[in-house]
């Protein structure tokens, strides 16, 4: 009988951690944020250095410190991973290492989100600084003719659905923090006015971005529009939305519309479910053609956009059950579990942009042709996001 009880115990021992005679296994243990979250601890005990070993004030890792910090309930140690990234690079005058204003780069913006945490939590003024300077490069921040900010100074003319993510949420918690109302309306237009320019009109997706100018290689000549539907672009863009109106007042008049956008954008999204996985493919349209895979980040981030949206009402009850499958289906296709019971997640697009040097042109074979990275901080983060809003 005993042998029996001590084999169960070791099948029962969380898998994030190697368990000895002794340890307490909680609740907390068995859930994959946690485990996910230590998963990527034990990489690095340093989300400074979980990347390279050349900081840089980067959207994706404040992006994952954000997700773990969200864990900090459960143990302190999770906010402190997020806090100790932002402690490295804020400095005592509220300067930031790595951070430069004439780049107009909206990517540059996310972080400071997390700054905007510790300053409510804190009310460290170095804090305060440091956003300042943040709101100082949105004060000036290039603009196309309509007034959607560029995506990067080195991007004229340029609306990319990722950069809602990185500016507009960045408007609508400062707007909540410092009441500046102003923020809130700059945020929604920044929302209604990419949709208009990126939508398809035939199946609702949004492509991955819009050129003003109509000049860049990658665009439709006639429209501007990109030529593909980019999961993580998607994904980034449904995620803006949920966060904005999470800060944006019950009465503001721009908060229907955004529900809308959401939902359309959600249903859409839905239509291009692979019926085999459960999940998402790398350009969305495109499903079954060959190069074309299941992509992690993307999957990730519907999961949480459609588990959050319809715990907040924003979306439809329906869309509790179809996160959980999708959930499911992202351990059962793309994580996997070593002999020390740490996770990976596979399949994750390292990343992709347009134009530059050398030159992104946006083809059906460049996004299927970048690298894939396993536990990539933008896949990782909204997997930790989806489970913690699941409870799983």
């Amino acid at each position: 009988m005993y042998r029996i009880t001590l084999i169960l115990l070791f099948i029962m021992v969380p898998s994030c951690k190697s368990w000895t005679p002794g340890n307490k296994v909680t609740s907390a243990d068995l859930k994959w944020s946690v485990k996910m979250a230590n998963s990527i601890i034990n990489r690095s005990d340093s989300l400074i250095y979980y990347v390279d070993r050349n900081p840089k004030w980067a959207y994706d890792v404040a992006f994952l410190g954000m997700a773990i910090d969200r864990l900090g309930d459960i143990d302190p140690k999770y906010s402190k991973y997020m806090e100790d990234w932002v402690n490295y690079f804020v400095g005592p005058d509220g300067s930031i290492i790595d951070y430069r204003k004439e780049e107009y780069n909206l990517d540059r913006l996310f972080p400071g989100r997390n700054v905007m945490t510790l300053y409510q939590r804190t009310n460290d003024i170095r804090y305060r600084y440091a956003l300042g300077n943040l709101l100082g490069q949105l004060k000036d921040h290039p603009k196309t003719k309509s007034g959607g900010y560029w995506h990067k100074k080195i991007y004229p003319w340029q609306m990319w659905l990722d950069g809602i993510f990185m500016g507009s949420t960045f408007m609508a918690q400062c707007a909540s923090v410092f009441d500046a109302p102003e923020w809130y309306d700059i945020a929604c237009n920044q929302v209604k006015m990419i949709y208009e320019k990126t939508l398809d009109q035939n199946t609702g997706l949004l492509m991955h971005a819009w050129d003003e100018s109509r000049q860049q290689k990658w665009c439709d000549p006639e429209t501007g529009k990109s030529h593909y539907p980019w999961s993580r672009a998607t994904g980034w863009y449904t995620m803006a939305i949920i966060d904005i109106l999470e800060y944006l007042p019950q009465d503001h008049p721009d908060r229907d519309e955004l529900i809308e956008i959401l939902n359309k954008t959600c249903e859409a999204i839905l239509k291009v479910q692979d019926k085999k996985s459960g999940l998402w493919f790398q350009v969305l349209n495109q499903g079954g053609r060959e190069g074309n895979y299941i992509e992690g980040s993307g999957s990730a981030m519907f999961s949480y956009v459609f588990a959050r949206g319809a715990r907040k009402g924003y979306l439809d009850k329906k869309f509790i059950r179809i996160a959980g499958k999708a959930f499911d289906d992202i351990i059962r296709e793309l994580i996997t579990t070593d002999e020390k019971g740490f996770l990976t997640m596979h399949n994750i697009c390292g990343g992709c942009g347009l134009g530059g040097n050398p030159y992104r042109d946006g083809s059906y074979e460049y996004y299927i042709n970048e690298k894939r990275v396993d536990n990539d901080t933008k896949g990782v983060a909204p997997f930790i996001l989806a489970a913690i809003e699941l409870d799983r």
